[in-house]
């Protein structure tokens, strides 16, 4: 089926600054970035263990807008001294961060049988407790500010099966729980928290990180008969950022066409 006209900005985050983490390259982190500053951002800070690809980023987003504020900041989210220095950094260059978009996460494949502690508590590492880590180090300022908003980067993975994926559907499952458990608790202090939840988004890392006929073979399963553009998702991110979304709270909206 053929892919749909890019969607362009209509100001749906103007005075909102962003923080989004893992957003170099070319996959969802790096659309939601640009999604971001098109939909009229006043700051955003982008974060990533790839110091090159981020400078790259940075400047390319900044061609993009180049009257918006944007900063690129080494982080790798499994360590929660960079982390805190991240949130704190974001604070002090965006005045104040507005909205925390949790994309950093790990995939691969592996059978169950075959996989060493090593490489689940990696996965797990990255994908669920780096993104606690990243909410708990946010959550006190917007607790402080009584406003806030969060959305995790989940997947449908965490719903349905998929051999190989068993570390990986463990934590994205785990993001969902986290996602609503936390929006309880940040509720009372006008603070949201929702989550993402794509099946399938076509970009250079993952043709790259999975076999071209096991990629075909999960496009074909979608009800378009097509992957997701990374920029559909990062859509469903500005919805979930934006002051159109001001009654949602503890939700995982499925970014996917797949058959029941």
């Amino acid at each position: 089926m053929q892919i749909p006209k890019y969607v362009e900005g209509h100001q749906l985050l103007a005075n909102k600054s962003l923080l989004i983490t893992a957003a170099a390259g070319s996959g969802i982190g790096f659309a939601t970035a640009q999604k971001a500053v098109e939909e009229g951002c006043r700051a955003l800070v982008i974060s990533d263990i790839h110091e090159g690809r981020l400078s790259a980023s940075v400047e390319k987003l900044q061609r993009i807008a180049p009257n918006t504020p944007i900063l690129g900041y080494v982080c790798n989210v499994t360590d929660q001294t960079q982390v805190d220095t991240l949130v704190n950094e974001a604070e002090a260059f965006t005045q104040g961060v507005d909205v925390l978009i949790n994309n950093a996460g790990l995939g691969g494949s592996k059978p169950l049988v075959e996989m060493t502690d090593s490489e689940w508590h990696m996965v797990l590492d990255v994908t669920l407790t780096g993104t606690m880590r990243m909410m708990r180090a946010q959550l006190p300022h917007f607790i402080r500010r009584q406003r806030g908003v969060i959305i995790n980067n989940a997947s449908v993975l965490g719903w349905r099966a998929q051999a190989e994926q068993s570390h990986y559907a463990a934590a994205k499952a785990g993001v969902m729980a986290l996602t609503r458990c936390v929006a309880m608790e940040a509720a009372p202090h006008q603070i949201r928290i929702n989550a993402v939840s794509p099946s399938i988004a076509m970009h250079d890392f993952l043709k790259k990180s999975a076999p071209e006929a096991l990629l075909n073979q999960l496009s074909e399963r979608e009800a378009f008969g097509r992957a997701a553009e990374v920029w559909e998702i990062a859509n469903v991110m500005m919805f979930l950022a934006s002051d159109y979304s001001s009654y949602m709270t503890g939700e995982v909206v499925s970014v996917s066409s797949q058959h029941a």
